[in-house]
């Protein structure tokens, strides 16, 4: 008989041990805890503002907060909770799109990139010249050529952000390339697609997780901007950018308008990097060792 000391324990799945220790580290969970309010909060809009973002009052017009008014009103009467409710919305829309479409095509682009020695330098010297420009300043551009709506805004945040991940993708992909257990596959016939789907693409994901959830940082604070500066989604429409954007000039009496939705906003970034902060400290192997 095998002696009870000597049985083999059962071992936990990788993706549980991960998770266990992310819901243990206070950054990750905190980050969580701040994006999550931000998500149920523009989830469950329609449910919990009763009055229409766009609908004017101006016989209620420069309310402060209060009973009636949990974030009082604008310059036009509108409520501010319903205003800012529905930005959060329009904000977790606009960040996960570009999020998705980074998570797609720059993966495909830093892929290829990184696999094909031959298509390396073309597509990465179109990436260096995309990025050689501040992205702000970029995204600002190509809203300006093709005008402000919710699509251009998030098209250009998305060819700003591609070549930064695609980057990221890249530099892994090269380096798992040159792997024993990617040689052994190559050396035993897999063909390419199946090499990257199966042995490379799987094991990058570690620094794309943690690229991606700075990247939604950045977008919701570019989208902002944008709104801001009259590049974003066209008025009414409720984004935080435009809101703060009308509340400038009422700053000194009516200072609810501008700050409010920029707690939201601030809320939402700190959040992000906080729970970017945990995934880059958990998913990386390299700060795993030095702990």
């Amino acid at each position: 008989m095998v002696d009870a000391a000597e049985r083999e324990t059962p071992r936990r799945h990788p993706a549980l041990i991960t998770l266990g220790l992310l819901f243990h580290h206070r950054l990750f969970v905190m980050g969580l805890c701040l994006f999550g309010i931000i998500v149920i909060a523009g989830a469950l809009a329609p449910f919990i503002t009763s009055v229409d973002p766009t609908k004017l009052a101006m016989r209620f017009k420069f309310r402060p907060p209060g009973a009636d008014f949990i974030f009082g009103t604008d310059n036009f009467g509108r409520s501010l909770w319903s205003r800012v409710i529905w930005g959060a919305q329009l904000s977790m829309m606009i960040g996960g799109c570009v999020v998705l479409l980074n998570a797609v095509f720059g993966t495909l682009i830093g892929a290829l990139a990184g696999y094909f020695p031959r298509i390396d330098n073309a597509l990465m010297r179109i990436n260096d010249a995309l990025m050689a420009f501040p992205a702000i300043l970029l995204a600002i551009g190509i809203t300006s050529v093709l005008g402000p709506s919710t699509f251009n805004a998030i098209l250009a945040l998305a060819i700003v952000y591609i070549p930064r991940t695609a980057r990221i993708v890249r530099a892994s992909v090269i380096v798992l390339r040159e792997m024993e257990y990617v040689q052994a596959a190559i050396a035993a016939g897999a063909g390419h697609w199946r090499i990257l789907r199966c042995h490379i693409l799987p094991n990058a994901m570690a620094p794309l997780i943690v690229q991606l959830s700075f990247l939604f940082a950045y977008a919701v604070l570019s989208e902002a901007t944008l709104s801001f500066l009259g590049l974003g989604a066209v008025p009414p429409t409720p984004t935080w950018g435009n809101i703060m954007a009308e509340g400038r000039q009422y700053m000194t009496d009516s200072y609810w308008i501008i700050t409010i939705p920029g707690v939201a906003l601030m809320i939402t970034v700190l959040g992000l990097n906080l729970l970017g902060d945990g995934l880059r400290d958990v998913l990386d192997p390299r700060l795993r060792i030095q702990q």
